[in-house]
Parts: C-alpha cells; sequence; structure tokens
C-alpha cells in the first residue's frame, strides 16, 4: 500500500511550498519512518534558500536523499528524527535519525537511519548532523590538553565546537561572537564568552565558523606564532578576502578548511561515515545541547517560517520543525511571529 504524504520543497530562490508525495512500501532491506522532528540549519539551508549555492558546487552540496536540483525546485534538508513504522525486527519501532529532507513520511534503506540512544530525547537529536560536523572539525583541528582555543562564530556549528571542546582537560575555550545575546548560550555550554575585540589572544588554535569576512581575520589575529585557524564556515557565491599580508608568513599562521563530506584524513582508515553519526548521537545524551534549540515550528508553517528564518527573523540558532502524529504538521506558532 502506497502512502499519501507531504515535503517542503524550494520552489524557487526565496519560495517554497507544501507538496504532495507517493510514499512506496518499503522493500526488503527498507524501512518506512514517520516523522516526529526535523531541523533547520540556519547557515547552510539559509542559503540553498536563497539560490546561493554556486553553480561550480551542486554535485558537492547535494543531501543524501536530495530531490530536484539546484536552485530549485529541490527538496533539500539533512536534519530529521522519526519512528521507524515497518522495517526489519531490529528496528521496528526504535526512534532514528536519517539524513532526510522535511517530510512526514519516508522509505530509505535501513543502513541510512541511525538508532536514537535511548539517554537522548528525540527531540534534541535533530542535533546530530551538526554534532556530527563538530566532531569531524575536532578530528582535523586534533586539539591537545591544555590548549587555548577560541571559537569564533557562535551559530550551531560553533557552539556544538565549544560543548566538544569543553570536555577536553585544561583547555582555555572561549565562544566569540558579535550578537552579545550569544553570552546565555555560552554559559549554558560551560564556556566563556567576548566580543570579537575583547577575546583573548595568543591561541594554539581557533576554529572559524562565522561565515564572514571581518570573523576570519579576527581569527588570524587571535593566533598565537604558528598557531592554526581551522575554518567551518561556507560563503556560498560569496568572495571572501583573507589578510595574509603583514606578519602572516613570519608567523607562520595556517588557514585550514574542514568539511564534513569526508571523514576527517586522521580517522578516514578506523572511523566510517555510521561510527562518526553513531557518536554524534552519544555525545548528545549531555543535556547542555538543549540550549541551541531556540525556536520550534510546524510542518505546515515551513512555507512562512522559511523565509523570514533567510532573512534572520527571528534570531536564533536551531529552528526545530514538529509533525503531528498523524499528520505532519501541529499549529505551534513561530517564536517572534
Amino acid at each position: 500500500m502506497e502512502f499519501k504524504e507531504h515535503a517542503f520543497w524550494l520552489r524557487s530562490p526565496g519560495e517554497g511550498e507544501i507538496r504532495p508525495v507517493t510514499v512506496p512500501p518499503p522493500g526488503a532491506g527498507e524501512v518506512l519512518v514517520r516523522t516526529l522532528y526535523s531541523g533547520i540549519s540556519r547557515g547552510t539551508e539559509t542559503l540553498v534558500f536563497r539560490g546561493r549555492v554556486p553553480v561550480s558546487q551542486y554535485r558537492a552540496m547535494r543531501a543524501p536523499f536530495q530531490e530536484g536540483e539546484f536552485p530549485g525546485p529541490v527538496k533539500y534538508g539533512y536534519l530529521n528524527v522519526g519512528v521507524v513504522e515497518q522495517g526489519p525486527p531490529d528496528l521496528l519501532g526504535r526512534t532514528v535519525f536519517c539524513l532526510y529532507p522535511h517530510q512526514t513520511r519516508y522509505v530509505v534503506p535501513a543502513g541510512a537511519v541511525t538508532p536514537v540512544p535511548e539517554a537522548v530525547p528525540p527531540g534534541r537529536a535533530v542535533l546530530a548532523g551538526t554534532v556530527e560536523t563538530a566532531v569531524n572539525a575536532l578530528w582535523d583541528a586534533a586539539p591537545l590538553i591544555g590548549d587555548r582555543i577560541a571559537v569564533v562564530g557562535a551559530g550551531m556549528v560553533g557552539c556544538c565546537v565549544a560543548r566538544l571542546l569543553a570536555q577536553i582537560p585544561g583547555v582555555r575555550v572561549q565562544l566569540v561572537d558579535v550578537d552579545a545575546g550569544r553570552a546565555a548560550v555560552a554559559e549554558a555550554l560551560g564556556v566563556d564568552f567576548a566580543a570579537p575585540e575583547q577575546a583573548a589572544a595568543e591561541c594554539d588554535l581557533v576554529v572559524h565558523a562565522s561565515a564572514s569576512e571581518a570573523g576570519l581575520a579576527r581569527s588570524l589575529e587571535l593566533l598565537a606564532d604558528e598557531g592554526t585557524v581551522l575554518e567551518l564556515s561556507w560563503y556560498g557565491d560569496r568572495r571572501v578576502s583573507v589578510p595574509l599580508g603583514e606578519a602572516f608568513h613570519s608567523r607562520r599562521l595556517v588557514v585550514r578548511s574542514s568539511q564534513v563530506g569526508a571523514v576527517a584524513a586522521a580517522r578516514r582508515s578506523r572511523r566510517t561515515f555510521a561510527d562518526r553519526m553513531a557518536l554524534a548521537l552519544r555525545l548528545l545524551a549531555d543535556d547542555a545541547f538543549d540550549a541551541l534549540i531556540t525556536g520550534e515550528c510546524a510542518f505546515w508553517e515551513l512555507p512562512e517560517a522559511m523565509p523570514r528564518i533567510a532573512r534572520g527573523e527571528p534570531s536564533g540558532l536551531c529552528l526545530r520543525v514538529v509533525y503531528d502524529p498523524a499528520s505532519g504538521g501541529t499549529q505551534a506558532d513561530l517564536p517572534g511571529g
């Protein structure tokens, strides 16, 4: 029996819509998942919504279960938590995370879902994809006990990186952002907070996640000699200037990129994508991550909510999308509405 469901699509840059979709019954080795929650990434997903993916990056930026093509129409998203309604006995009834777009029910291979540990509330598990990005970044950065570290940019990724760094003994970690309101989030995450002009210098490592030219320049200024900036920002189709003059060479500074599309080289021979995702979900047993979910909206409200999110109205971190148990939508109000 086929299922009549609904999915959120980007019709064209800046315009979204709910479309009906027909979901086939699962075959051998597949699962049918009913979505409980999905999450909005205010970084990558809003760039996609605004049509800011460069043509050269169309292939690299494809989501695992994307339909359509950039700049649109396209069904895009990758933070989905649901319940397995049909599938192998070991998964039946389990709450799972999947890198799937915003849709009420869907069918995927059983290997594409990761069971959510019992210690992790389903509503928090929407952060798994972001925590996975932070895990990969720290595998790339390889911070050491006692390091002096700044995280510039208190968005979802920056906050997840800061929380994981705070667990390393002796590390001085400071979350840096132009928005003074992020100080409360930093406190909930157990890390220090500073405005860019007040940030502590002489850092061994700076993780940059502000997606701004000014943030990257300040990250270089905060480094000690021979320090490294790990660049996590994705700028879409914007050109960014990097200040490589003055003392950049004499101080032997390093700017290094990190991206979640491949397992970090330091772990690639010993960890799979599945291993990395399972680790991210285990780390979400930490209650501090609840500070990153700063609003909710109903699935049915996404066509009205997404343009506002893309404009930064309201500001916040993760927006959690709530699905009705029967039909995939609720009447919850978008914060600030």
